[in-house]
């Protein structure tokens, strides 16, 4: 096993290494920086930190203001606050003027754990995602978090960047290189797709190990920009392997499985089962009790694969039949 570190500590250290790079680089914080890591950044650039206290509609304005000045601000919040205390100024003074403002906004999903639902953000992405201008991006590890806080700082316009609270293994080489918009083809396989995203995309990778004991080869995608969405992938998945599973840690509407599933019934239908939330809050708990109580742990998402292969195997037959 590899070594498990947060996304969110990587991204405070990946944002201190990119202070020292780009002086054009403003930090916003809504008072929380011990725990988005953007003190890192902080203890080294403090005449270009700054901190709002509990005012992240002010921070969103701000953040505004600064971009029109020409320098690159990062606002850093809670996912829950960022999508919905801070959203429309987010959407009226940074989307629709397409300002180059950067929202990194950690605690998406219900792994935050013991925080409970008012700190588990759940609905963030699918509200990013509606935004007009606006990337959407979750890193799956330490080194994604690296190389896509450095693609999204040099992708023009507004960005939101998902990061979580647990510790989770190192997938990529170090070496490895992001595309925004691409999705990265981790696991190659015919029987099934799963497409993850975020902290997922390694229990998408246990889930795969699970079905190969069973003889089942499942491609797992990486789908980290989740707006603009790889469509390409995404049809290339249909076409060749006929069954997708998507997995996030968010509510099924709006988020990745709502993306693929507006991609495969205009392209390529298939048959799609969502992993994630289903219209419900999480609750206080551990990680593994919370994955294990709404259907997000490995198994679940194998349990899905198998389901998924079996309605397009009914599928088969139904048509040659007819």
């Amino acid at each position: 096993m590899s070594e498990l570190i947060p996304t969110r500590i990587a991204y405070g250290r990946a944002l201190e290494k990119l202070g020292g790079e780009r002086d054009d680089i403003v930090v916003l914080d809504a008072d929380i920086s011990c725990c988005t890591y953007t003190m890192y950044f902080a203890e080294k650039y403090p005449e270009r930190f700054f901190n709002f206290g509990v005012a992240e509609q002010n921070m969103m304005a701000v953040a505004a203001g600064v971009a029109a000045t020409g320098l690159l601000p990062i606002a850093n919040t809670y996912a829950v606050f960022a999508s919905m205390r801070a959203v429309e100024q987010f959407r009226t003074f940074i989307a629709y003027p397409d300002l180059n403002v950067k929202v990194a906004a950690s605690h998406g999903g219900v792994h935050v754990g013991a925080d409970g639902p008012t700190h588990q953000g759940i609905e963030d992405i699918g509200i990013y995602r509606t935004i007009a201008n606006t990337t959407v991006v979750s890193p799956a590890d330490a080194v994604a978090t690296d190389g896509l806080l450095r693609a999204i700082v040099e992708h023009q316009g507004p960005a939101y960047f998902r990061l979580g609270r647990a510790p989770v293994p190192v997938i990529y080489s170090p070496e490895f290189r992001f595309e925004i918009g691409r999705a990265v083809t981790l696991r190659s396989g015919d029987d099934v797709t799963l497409i993850a995203v975020g902290l997922m995309v390694h229990t998408a990778l246990e889930a795969a190990e699970l079905l190969a004991r069973d003889g089942i080869e499942a491609r797992v995608l990486d789908c980290h920009t989740v707006k603009p969405l790889d469509q390409a992938a995404v049809i290339q998945a249909a076409e060749e392997t006929g069954a997708i599973v998507t997995v996030e840690d968010h509510l099924i509407n709006g988020g990745l499985g709502s993306a693929v599933a507006e991609a495969l019934v205009e392209n390529e239908p298939a048959p799609l089962h969502r992993i994630g939330l289903r219209d419900t809050f999480g609750e206080s708990g551990t990680m593994d009790e919370l994955f294990d109580k709404y259907g997000l742990s490995a198994r679940h998402i194998a349990e899905a694969a198998r389901s998924v292969i079996a309605r397009r195997e009914r599928s088969h037959a139904h048509h040659s039949r007819g």
